[in-house]
This record gives structure tokens, sequence and C-alpha cells, in this order.
């Protein structure tokens, strides 16, 4: 049973950066996929970024793509999301899921974080 814990959220003004880290612990880290997910208040979660377990596979949102990017280092049992050119829209809690699918399968996601928030002021 993996656990996850993101770090790295925070209040941040338009065009600027965050960079997300999800440290995991309990699991066998490289065999799962891993994903980024977000929820602002009164929408639905987005499915933002994935990697699969072996870092080639990588999937993003089409609004994050050039902006956002998705890491892993395997050996540090560490999944990252670099954030560029934040908008207010990206506004949301983010949370971390470990997926023993595939990373594009969003229910195969069954493990998550506590999630962090960003805000992204103007």
């Amino acid at each position: 049973q993996v656990q996850l814990v993101e770090s790295g959220g925070g209040l941040v003004q338009a065009g600027g950066s965050l960079r997300l880290s999800c440290a995991a612990s309990g699991g066998t880290f490289d065999r799962y996929a891993m994903g980024w997910f977000r929820q602002a208040p009164g929408k639905e979660r987005e499915f933002v970024a994935a990697i699969s377990w072996s870092g080639v596979g990588i999937y993003y949102l089409d609004s994050v793509k050039g902006r956002f990017t998705i890491s892993r280092l395997n050996h540090q049992n560490h999944v990252y999301l670099q954030m560029n050119s934040l908008k207010r829209e990206d506004t949301a809690v983010y949370y971390c899921a470990a997926s023993p699918g595939s990373y594009t399968s969003v229910r195969s996601y069954n493990h998550w974080g506590q999630g962090t928030q960003v805000t992204v002021s103007s």
C-alpha cells in the first residue's frame, strides 16, 4: 500500500512558477504510474499530467501543455510537477495519485495524497 505526500504548493503571481513534489512510501514506487490531478472550488477534478512507471509515457491536459512538466525519480520515490507561466485558472488543490495500471487510465488511480493548494493571483 503506497502512501503519497504532496508539497510545494503556495501563492504565486500570474506568470510565476511553482514546483510540486510528491513523496511515495510503503510500496514499490517504480511499479506505479503516477499522476497529478487538480480540483478547483465548484469544478470537477481534472487529470492534469501523468507519467508511466518507466518515465517514457507522458500525458498532459491540453491547457497545461508547454507550461507544465511532469517527471519522476524512481530511486528517490518522488514525482514532480514543474509549473511555469501560471495562470489564475490554474488555481486549485493539486493531488498526487498512483496507479498500478496504465498511466492514461484515470479510473486506475487508486492511491491519493492529501493535496496541496496552489493559488495564482493576478
